[in-house]
């Protein structure tokens, strides 16, 4: 067995501990403390982490990795122009990430010098008219990839796109393409909306509560308060996870004494399953063919008949789908899909959530498909404590999307926009997140501008992504600390330091708001507190505008105006995007105010103009064509990776090397492995492996130097950390339908470390 102790719950003094670690270790505790009391308050800044929705009551509205997110950007460690003066871009890339970053927050506007290798100090005016310049130059608005991180406010996401609009292209890639884009493709199709429609409220309201591909006690801590008091009013949870997570089974709110100060915790899951990777659509067909075939009085026939169309192929589709298969591939017993199903069946109310171990996979799409034909078949849409609930992740990655970030646009948002300014846009769909960095990575696309991110450790195929970025004629990141995107470093480049959402944002007008909208189409404005790290730091409201300034001039939109007063932005998008009206007077509410959803209200904007049922056949492979008869490339076995998160991280951010909830502690290059896999392989927990992942396009891809985990994982599937696994998804292994990196799905073989073996043979 395995020698790691995992705590036997989350949350509770332990998170309250590490909280303090990170607030004394920013050298700013005491504005630190004062931040953490303002943070997800109506007079305060939202939090820089998750996306999940606030409450309006309770003095402390933050969690232990939102106090991180908080701590890491509001730092005394500061990176100017003397460390890039000792540092050369190659010294620099010999670091770790979690280096990089722990450097300090970036204090002025840096320009890359490929003679010296190094950055240097360029003015503001100098950066804008490198921008405008290479802008003009190129030979098509199409050659110029706009990306944007899910951090930016509203308000800068919107001026970042009309921008780009006025520019010429939709060239809109953003972190949504790999995270959630799959939640957005399948709700469309199916409901409308690419939207959840539930609102907090409805987890104090739901019978039960299913949980699918998604670790909350570390990626959105604040949802772990929800599940905490909906298990404790008799809600059933059930949850669908590859990993046992802590969080999931025992959870102590570290604002409850008896739990923060005693053994004493809340078991949240009435039902924990384990699938195989990509066996979650599996069991959701298992849980409908019981309902179908079992509990036909739990089929809501008159909400089927008023409200959806393709019931009978999908009814069909699911009576011809076996158990055999069904059982074969989630991995899980026919028993414990009917254990599931029951509660699906017998539950008046239902919420269903979902996270990134659902949306990267080859068959995301249709799985989140099920996911939404389980509602449709037991009518739990459009009533309270019921509905679909994609859970997001960074703070206001749904709020870009409903700015206009998105490479897809809808003609209803490109005509507002048209007719309130007379202009003419372009119409043709832009580049994602893949299509961007293979144009880039093809010459095609010449200028990469980075609206916050780390694309360089986000994104894929890292040699295929470094040598994209690389292949840039300028490539300008809008960044509040040193990453390594900044080291990809092209023909040219630029560092343009941007305020963080604790600090104050000062304009001619007078002290600004921004505005972010959370998972639950919440929005809501947002107000630094503390004092600017630097007096070169910019927002990134004006940093966008003064690039538009300077490339386009201020003939159709005074950007400077926009700058100076975020409230003229708040009432452009009022003209220009459906839901905004009264937007400047609507922020002064607490939390804000809700964006209508249709699929909630049982409006369905589909092409039918019904909610669809869809009924698609069970994947016939987990893996993407590059990727596919992985066991006959190969005379080895053949494991089933999936990247992910530890505690001490968010998204790209490393906070530090412990995942205290898996019981890892100093280090990150580990895989957790199922004991019998181990000992199949050969190997004893903590020996050295290195992965080598299998694609048929003769690339070699692998990382080296990992120590075994054993861990309560089904036997063919491991699980390693993310971005150090990221060399290994080939940049064609993508989504069905939604160009998601298959990051939950990745063929690799797993041998003895060649460090070991070297070690070996020199004892």
């Amino acid at each position: 067995m395995s020698h790691i102790e995992k705590p036997a719950k989350a949350g509770g003094f332990s998170s309250l501990q590490s909280t303090m670690k990170q607030v004394l270790r920013s050298q700013k505790t005491k504005q630190n403390i004062k931040n953490l009391l303002r943070v997800n308050q109506t007079d305060g800044f939202d939090c820089p982490g998750c996306a999940w929705g606030d409450n309006d009551h309770g003095a402390f509205q933050f969690c232990e990795n939102g106090a991180k997110a908080v701590a890491w950007e509001s730092t005394g460690k500061t990176v100017g122009a003397d460390f890039f003066a000792t540092h050369s871009v190659r010294q620099l890339a010999t670091q770790s990430d979690y280096w990089l970053e722990y450097q300090g927050r970036l204090t002025e506007p840096m320009r890359y010098n490929p003679a010296t290798d190094h950055y240097e100090p360029i003015s503001w005016d100098e950066a804008f008219a490198l921008i405008a310049e290479q802008l003009k130059g190129l030979d098509s608005p199409d050659q110029v990839e706009f990306y944007t991180s899910g951090r930016a406010s509203n308000e800068a996401s919107y001026l970042y796109q009309l921008f780009g609009r006025l520019f010429g292209t939709n060239n809109f890639p953003d972190c949504s393409n790999m995270c959630h884009e799959a939640s957005g493709v399948a709700l469309i199709q199916s409901v409308g909306i690419g939207k959840g429609t539930v609102e907090l409220d409805d987890f104090d309201r739901a019978d039960a509560i299913f949980v699918y591909g998604q670790n909350p006690g570390t990626n959105h801590p604040r949802m772990m308060n929800a599940l905490r008091q909906a298990a404790r009013q008799g809600c059933k949870i059930v949850s669908f996870n590859n990993l046992k997570e802590v969080a999931l089974e025992r959870f102590a709110s570290p604002q409850s004494p008896l739990e923060l100060l005693t053994p004493a915790a809340t078991t949240i899951s009435h039902q924990y399953l384990t699938p195989k990777l990509g066996g979650d659509m599996a069991a959701m067909r298992g849980m409908a063919k019981y309902i179908l075939e079992e509990a036909p009085e739990a089929v809501d026939r008159d909400f089927i008949t008023r409200h959806t169309q393709h019931f009978d192929a999908y009814e069909q589709q699911v009576r011809a789908t076996g158990w055999a298969e069904i059982v074969q591939q989630s991995g899980l017993t026919q028993a414990e899909i009917v254990q599931a199903a029951r509660v699906f069946a017998a539950s008046s109310s239902v919420i269903s959530c979902w996270a990134m171990g659902i949306t990267q996979h080859l068959h995301s799409v249709d799985t989140i498909r099920e996911i939404v034909n389980l509602h449709l078949l037991r009518g739990q849409l459009g009533k309270p404590g019921a509905g679909l609930c994609p859970v997001r992740g960074h703070s206001n990655v749904q709020g870009n999307r409903t700015m206009g970030i998105n490479e897809k646009p809808t003609q209803a948002f490109i005509e507002r926009i048209e007719d309130h300014l007379q202009v003419s846009l372009p119409r043709a769909p832009g580049h994602n997140v893949y299509e961007a960095l293979k144009a880039l990575h093809a010459g095609q696309s010449k200028v990469l501008v980075c609206l916050g991110g780390n694309l360089a450790a986000a994104a894929p195929d890292t040699a295929f992504t470094y040598a994209a970025m690389a292949a840039t004629e300028l490539n300008v990141q809008i960044s509040t600390k040193l990453n390594r995107s900044h080291l990809q470093v092209g023909k040219a480049a630029l560092i343009l330091p941007c305020l963080g959402r604790t600090e104050l944002d000062i304009q001619r007008s007078g002290s600004q708001k921004i505005t972010v909208e959370d998972t639950f189409s919440m929005v809501h404005a947002s107000t630094g507190v503390a004092e600017p790290v630097s007096g070169l730091c910019l927002s990134e409201t004006d940093i966008v505008a003064r690039m538009a300034h300077a490339t386009l001039g201020s003939e159709r939109v005074d950007w400077l105006a926009l700058r100076d007063d975020y409230g003229r932005i708040r009432d452009l998008i009022e003209k220009t995007i459906a839901g905004f009206s009264d937007f400047n007077a609507r922020i002064q509410q607490p939390c804000g105010f809700h964006l209508d959803n249709s699929a909630a209200q049982l409006m369905w904007r589909t092409a039918s103009g019904s909610a669809e049922f869809r009924a698609s056949q069970l994947p016939v492979s987990m893996l993407p064509e590059c990727t596919r008869h992985a066991e006959q490339m190969v005379d080895q076995p053949v494991m089933l990776l999936q990247s992910l998160r530890s505690h001490d991280q968010y998204n790209t951010t490393i906070y530090g090397m412990d995942d205290r909830y898996r019981g890892i502690k100093g280090q990150r290059n580990v895989v957790f492995m199922n004991e019998q896999d181990a000992r199949h392989l050969g190997l004893d927990e903590g020996a050295r492996v290195d992965m080598a992942a299998i694609c048929n396009d003769g690339r070699e891809r692998i990382v080296t130097g990992f120590s075994v985990v054993l861990y309560d994982i089904p036997q063919g599937n491991i699980a390693a950390y993310y971005p150090e696994t990221n060399p290994l998804v080939p940049i064609d292994s993508v989504g069905e339908g939604s160009f998601t990196p298959t990051s939950k799905s990745i063929p690799v073989l797993v041998t003895l470390s060649r460090q070991s073996e070297n070690l070996l043979q020199r004892s």
